[in-house]
């Protein structure tokens, strides 16, 4: 008799997958709010979240991808206001 299921694969690996199907959502999310505030801190944040997520082998590689993506529009556009703006931040 077995109380448990047993042992498929790694031991480890569906809790790392979720986390990294975690970190994949996470990007795309702050990436995307990072479009509107904070994108100095977002932005950074999403492209690291991204490529851990990615490293990690998440099923959700389109969401990381996004999330990576977004991160890199949050940068491009605090630079694009920075220097229509000539200043270092918002500015309304």
């Amino acid at each position: 008799m077995q109380l448990t299921a047993p042992a498929t694969g790694r031991p480890g690996t569906r809790t790392r997958t979720r986390d990294a199907d975690g970190m994949a959502v996470a990007s795309f999310i702050l990436g995307l709010i990072g479009l509107l505030v904070f994108n100095l801190f977002l932005g950074p944040t999403a492209i690291v979240l991204a490529a851990a997520s990615l490293w990690r082998g998440t099923n959700r590689r389109g969401r990381a991808l996004l999330g990576m993506g977004l991160g890199v529009a949050d940068l491009l556009v605090l630079l694009t206001v920075m220097q229509v703006d000539n200043t270092l931040s918002w500015s309304f």
